[in-house]
This record gives C-alpha cells, structure tokens and sequence, in this order.
C-alpha cells in the first residue's frame, strides 16, 4: 500500500513529524476503506465550511465563468468533487441557512419562513428552537471547537451564532453590511441597523476590506485549534452580495448615505468582489497546509442561494428570489484528500440540509434521534464507495407563489399562477413544459408537492417575503 505524504509549500517549514504521521495516519484509514461511521475517534476530520453569499451557479472558472479569475477555488474542485447539480433549500439567504444548521427543511421553523429575515426587531420569535441540536451543536458536543466567521441572518434579535453551538464569533448578524465602515452596534449604517462587526458579545473596528478580515480570522482560528483536536469553522463570507464595493472602493463606500446607494453597480465591481473572495480562499486553504491539516479536513464550497443581477447562471435560467434553477442550483465542492478522490465531476443531486447529515456521517457521529434531519448523507457517494441516485426534495416560496418538486430527471415548477412540468435531463434551461405530453407524471409531482406542503409550517399572514414592505418588493 502506498502511503501518499504531502510535501511543504514552497517558501514554508517543512512539515513536522506530528503532522507527517496525521497525514500518514489518515491515508491508512482511507485505503482500508474506513469512513462515515468507521473512522477512529482520534482521526475525525476536520471541517471548513465556506458558504458564498449570492454566487450563481456559473460564477466560478470551474463551472465556466469567463472573465473572473478564481484560481484558487478552481483548484479546490480539481482536488476533490465539483457536483453539478447542489442545490440551495431556498431562493434566498436565511431560509437557506436555517436548512443548513438544522439538516431539515426550513419549511419547519418560523425563523425559515422569513424570506429572508429583513428586521433586527423580532429576536423573541424569529430565531432557532432553543435546544434543537443543530451543526455546530453536534460537533461542539463531540469535542469539536466549532468556530462561526462571517454572516449569522438567523435570529432578528441576539439570539446569535455561541447560543447555536458555536463556540467562538467574529462577524456580523443581519442580511449584509458594508465592506469598508465599521460602526457601532447604536449608530449601525444608515438604512441597515444591526450591521455592526462582533468578536463574540463585543463590537470591534478594524480596518480592512471585509472578505481579508474574516479570511485572517478563519486563519487564526485554524491556526489557535491544538493539532490534536478537530475543528469546524464555518466561513461564512459576505460577498459578493451587495453593497457592490470591491477591494479599492474604500472612497465609494465612505460616500454611501445608505447600503441601497450602491445597488446599482457593475460587472466589473462584482468580478473584483469574486476575485477577492477567491484570493481569501487561497489564503485560508494555504493555512491548512502549513498546519499539516490538509490532508484531513473537508473543505466544503457552496452557496446559499442562487446568484443576483450580475451573476452568470449559463446554462441555466432565473436567478435569486426564483425556483427556477437559477434561483436555486449553485456550485458545490467538496474535497477531502484523505478520503475523496480528486479530480471528479459529479452529478448526484445534493441540496443544503444534506450537509449537516454528511458531515455527521463523515465524523462518525450520530443523528439526533428526536430530529432526524430530511437530509441526506452522501458521503459515500462522494468518496465513490456508492453510486450516485435519484432524489425527491421540494421546494416553496411565498413571493410569487411558487413550488417546485425535483423527483429525478423531472422537476414540478409552479410561478405566477402557471405550471410547469420540465424533464432536467434534456431541458436544463426549462424551455420546453412537458405538463401536456407527460400528464401522468405532473398529476403525481403536483400530488406529491401537496402532500409534503401538508407536512409544513403555514406561512404567517404577514412573512416578510409577501409584505410590501418585505425585501422582494424590490426582488432583492
């Protein structure tokens, strides 16, 4: 059997003799075919969990982006799995995050069906069930340091990311802040309260461009964890959501008498936000070789939602706000070198929820019993010690009055009062409405979606994703 070591980084010191054996010690555990719900204790991977804010699906080189460079992510997919088809739980960015945490449909908490959560006022209602075990919590309780850097969109009030099982902080809890101004939790920004910047309980100032202030915070947290015990670290990034600000628009953002001021942007602003997010990838990733960790971490790259107005969504259409794919599919990568097979393309349907159970799975840990979660776990698949299979999942969203069912090749669309029924296999860009010629199969998909949407909370009268006040008055 060969046992494959990792060399330093060039310009780094050479790796030590613990960090040589860790390698050596997960490569054995993988050759022998040891993984979710096998793995010894002392060799459960680690995990950096990095979730991009509003990239579409085609925003990334390896998925066909022209004219935004991203060598570093790109080089993330070819050393481990890029799926073609991930999928978000929602359309937009709380409610995703709330299937993410949980491993459930959103549909099944009140925090879920804000879409999104638009108000800092509601912290009592609008917030996860104290005690319901969630991703961190999990992990926190398995001996993980479990450590949320970036956005937290999941409590209106402060019921934040150390009540949620994470044990450490650095970032901010609305929907989007600014990139360049640091304010405080009173003044906040003009037209977006509560955009301050935490470390734990406690507002800071520093300067920097915000996607290198929370790439230098992920570092320190990999960086702090004894080699000896595991680690999760979310990093959770802003971008490239708005305020379209890039990496040298420090005078732009200090003209802004609001967040709004700079919805209009353009693509060569967002294409400097994607690059820049790239560059912070790079650097934490750098991080993990030069603690020796590489090797056993899973680096997982995704998105919460589809992408905005300046996203690439080929060969997709629709984008953020709609069930159509473009709404909904978004990149996903994987990579896990003592485990994972680099170099792959796969197209097994995965969607958020399945996140939390497959990195369980991974860690060898367990469900909770009293909420299973409505994921899956795919690490097998992943790892390709299973084949890749269909999936039934469901969507819905208040604005617009749209459902979807994926159930295989076929997707059930519902939007503005119409119906569609498109087969994905043949039809990626939802063209060619298949509801005439395949009644059969749409009778039962549009049953189906009925019977799960039974299952589910009911929207409250007034959610912010139909309220005229509500974020998607204005799409966004």
């Amino acid at each position: 059997m060969k046992v494959f070591i990792r060399k330093a980084p060039i310009g780094s010191a050479a790796v030590d003799r613990r960090s040589v054996l860790s390698c050596a010690g997960a490569a054995v555990l993988a050759a022998a075919g040891l993984g979710s719900g096998h793995a010894a204790e002392s060799q459960r991977p680690n995990i950096l969990f990095i979730l991009a804010d509003d990239l579409g699906f085609a925003d990334l080189g390896c998925y066909g982006r022209r004219g935004i460079a991203t060598p570093h992510i790109d080089a993330l997919a070819a050393q481990g799995v890029r799926l073609t088809q991930a999928y978000a739980n929602s359309a937009v960015c709380s409610a995703s995050r709330t299937a993410i945490i949980t491993g459930r449909y959103q549909d099944r908490f009140l925090v879920g069906l804000e879409e999104p959560i638009a108000s800092d006022e509601d912290g009592e209602r609008l917030q996860l069930p104290e005690g319901h075990p969630t991703l961190p919590s999990m992990f926190k309780a398995a001996g993980y340091h479990t450590s949320l850097v970036g956005k937290w969109h999941l409590a209106g009030g402060r019921a934040g990311p150390t009540k949620a099982g994470y044990d450490y902080f650095y970032g901010f809890y609305p929907g989007a802040t600014d990139y360049f101004r640091r304010p405080t939790d009173k003044e906040a920004i003009p037209g977006y309260p509560g955009a301050a910047l935490f470390e734990g309980d406690r507002v800071i100032q520093p300067k920097g461009y915000l996607t290198d202030l929370l790439a230098s915070a992920a570092i320190r947290r990999i960086e702090s964890t004894p080699a000896s015990e595991p680690f999760l670290v979310s990093l959770h990034f802003n971008a490239p959501h708005w305020p379209w600000e890039g990496p040298t628009d420090e005078l732009k953002s200090a003209r802004l008498k609001k967040l709004r001021d700079a919805d209009g942007g353009n693509e060569a602003v967002f294409g400097a936000m994607v690059e820049s997010m790239d560059r912070a990838v790079g650097e934490v990733l750098a991080a993990l070789e030069r603690t020796g960790r590489a090797e056993n971490t899973i680096v997982v790259f995704t998105s919460d939602n589809g992408g905005e107005r300046f996203s690439d969504t080929w060969p997709l259409t629709g984008m953020k706000g709609e069930l159509l794919e473009g709404g909904i599919r978004v990149p996903g990568i994987v990579r896990w070198p003592a485990r994972i097979k680099g170099g792959q393309t796969l197209g097994q349907v995965m969607i958020g929820m399945d996140w939390m159970p497959t990195l369980l799975g991974a860690a060898s840990l367990q469900s909770d019993p009293k909420f299973l979660p409505d994921g899956e776990d795919l690490m097998q698949v992943l790892a390709g010690t299973a084949r890749p299979h269909p999936r039934k999942l469901f969507w819905r969203y208040k604005a617009f009055e749209q459902a979807a069912v994926r159930s295989g090749d076929w997707k059930y669309l519902r939007i503005g009062g119409h119906e569609y029924l498109f087969n994905l296999a043949q039809d990626e860009r939802e063209r060619a409405n298949r509801q005439e010629a395949e009644p059969d199969i749409f009778d039962r998909l549009r049953a189906e979606y009925d019977a799960w949407n039974a299952q589910m909370l009911p929207y409250p009268l007034a959610s912010n994703s139909d309220s005229p006040k509500g974020r998607m008055a204005d799409r966004y």
